[in-house]
C-alpha cells in the first residue's frame, strides 16, 4: 500500500473580505459568525431595504452587526471582527453627508449599483451623470468607489454586461475623474481583468471564490440549480481561465472579495429564484483550492491579506491563519448539503453553503487573533 503524501500547511496573515452581504435581522445573527471566523474586517454591503444612505444608519447597522455576532459567536468573537461600512449611492444623495461619514471612519467607502442591476439595487443610479458632485467629492477626500459594473439595458445580452458596462460607462467615468479611486468588484469576465491590468493604480478589483471555481454551465447542470445562480452571472470557461489567472499573478490589483449572498432556502427556489452564492463558511478554503490548483498557493497571503489593505490605505491584520492540506478521503461524508443555523429564533435559517456536497482538499487548522 503506498504510503499517503506529506500533509501541506500554510500561515498568511489574518484576511480580510473586501465585499460581503450580512443581511440584516434573524439573518443576519445566522450567517456573521462564518465571516468573522475567517476574517479580521469585512467591507459591508449597504443595499438593505431601506438602503444604507446615511451615517446614522450605517453606525446603527454597524451595531447591530456586532451584537448579532456577540450573540452567535460571543463577546471575543465581536470583538476581534471589524464591519466596515458602506454608503448606498442614489441620485439624490448629498455629497456632505458622504464626507462627514468617511471624515468620522464610519463610512469607508460608498456603492455604486446601476438601478435595477441585482439585489435590492432599485434605488440605485439610472444616470451617472445625476451623481457628478458626489463622485467629485469622493475624488477629492480620498473615499473607493465600489462599483457593480453591470449595464441593464435589455437589449444587452446577460452574458455581456460587464464588458458592455466598461466601454459605455467605467472608461469614461476614470477618464472625467482621473484620481478617483475605483474598485470593479467581483469581477466575471477576461475584458475586465485586461481592463484592470492596463488601468492606473487607483483601479482594482475584487474576485469571488465562486468566479474562480464554476462557469456557466454550473447552471444548468443536471437540471437548473438556483444555487449556482448569481449576479454577474458566471461566465464562458475562458473568462474562468482568466479571472484564475489573474487572481493567482500575485498583482496587487488583484484582492479577495466574497461576495457572499446568503438567502433563505425557499428564496432559492422560488418562481424568481434569487441572486447570490452563500460561500462564507468556507471561503478562505475554497480560495486555498484555486491557489493550489493552479500551482501559486505562495500568492494566496498577497490576494487574501495584503493587496485589500494597502490599496485602500489600511494596515495590515497582525494576526494570522493557518491552513493544511489533506488528501481527499473518498470514504468521508462531503460538506453539508444544507445548513441550518440558528438566528435567535425558534426556526432555523435554512441555507445551502457553496461547495455543498463536496470535499476540499484545505481546511482551517489554527487562528491567531
Amino acid at each position: 500500500m503506498a504510503a499517503s503524501a506529506p500533509r501541506q500547511t500554510l500561515t498568511i496573515r489574518t484576511p480580510d473580505d473586501w465585499h460581503v452581504h450580512l443581511r440584516d435581522g434573524a439573518l443576519l445573527q445566522a450567517v456573521v459568525g462564518h465571516t468573522a471566523a475567517q476574517f479580521a474586517r469585512a467591507i459591508v454591503m449597504p443595499n438593505l431595504k431601506p438602503p444604507i444612505t446615511t451615517v446614522a444608519q450605517a453606525s446603527a447597522y454597524r451595531e447591530r452587526i456586532r451584537q448579532a455576532l456577540e450573540r452567535s459567536a460571543g463577546t471575543e468573537a465581536a470583538s476581534g471582527f471589524t464591519p466596515l461600512m458602506t454608503a448606498y449611492l442614489t441620485e439624490t444623495i448629498a455629497p456632505d453627508e458622504l464626507e462627514r461619514g468617511f471624515a468620522a471612519g464610519v463610512f469607508t467607502a460608498a456603492k455604486l449599483y446601476p438601478a435595477g442591476a441585482t439585489t435590492n439595487s432599485d434605488a440605485g443610479v439610472r444616470d451617472l451623470a445625476h451623481i457628478t458632485p458626489v463622485l467629485t467629492c469622493m475624488e477629492r477626500i480620498g473615499m473607493p468607489l465600489l462599483i457593480h459594473g453591470e449595464v441593464t439595458d435589455p437589449a444587452v445580452d446577460i452574458f455581456d454586461r460587464e464588458a458592455v458596462f466598461i466601454e459605455r460607462h467605467l472608461k469614461p467615468l476614470l477618464e472625467r475623474h482621473p484620481a478617483l479611486k475605483v474598485v470593479l468588484e467581483h469581477i466575471t469576465t477576461a475584458e475586465a481583468v485586461q481592463f484592470v491590468e492596463a488601468g492606473p493604480s487607483n483601479l482594482g478589483a475584487t474576485i469571488t471564490p465562486h468566479h474562480l471555481h464554476i462557469n456557466r454551465n454550473a447552471l444548468f447542470q443536471g437540471g437548473l440549480r438556483p444555487d449556482m445562480y448569481c449576479l454577474p452571472v458566471a461566465k464562458r470557461e475562458l473568462h474562468r481561465l482568466a479571472l484564475r489567472k489573474a487572481a493567482t499573478s500575485g498583482n496587487p490589483k488583484f484582492f479577495l472579495g466574497t461576495d457572499s449572498a446568503p438567502h433563505l432556502r425557499h428564496a432559492k427556489e422560488s418562481s424568481c429564484g434569487c441572486a447570490g452564492i452563500y460561500n462564507a463558511p468556507y471561503a478562505l478554503e475554497s480560495y486555498a483550492q484555486v491557489f493550489s490548483e493552479e500551482n501559486a498557493i505562495d500568492q494566496l497571503e498577497a490576494f487574501a491579506s495584503l493587496n485589500g489593505p494597502r490599496f485602500y490605505g489600511l494596515p495590515l491584520n497582525q494576526g494570522s491563519v493557518t491552513l493544511e492540506r489533506r488528501d481527499p478521503d473518498p470514504e468521508a461524508p462531503g460538506l453539508p448539503a444544507i445548513l441550518e443555523l440558528a438566528n435567535g429564533t425558534a426556526e432555523p435559517s435554512r441555507l445551502v453553503p457553496f461547495h455543498a456536497g463536496e470535499q476540499l482538499d484545505w481546511h482551517i487548522t489554527a487562528r491567531n487573533r
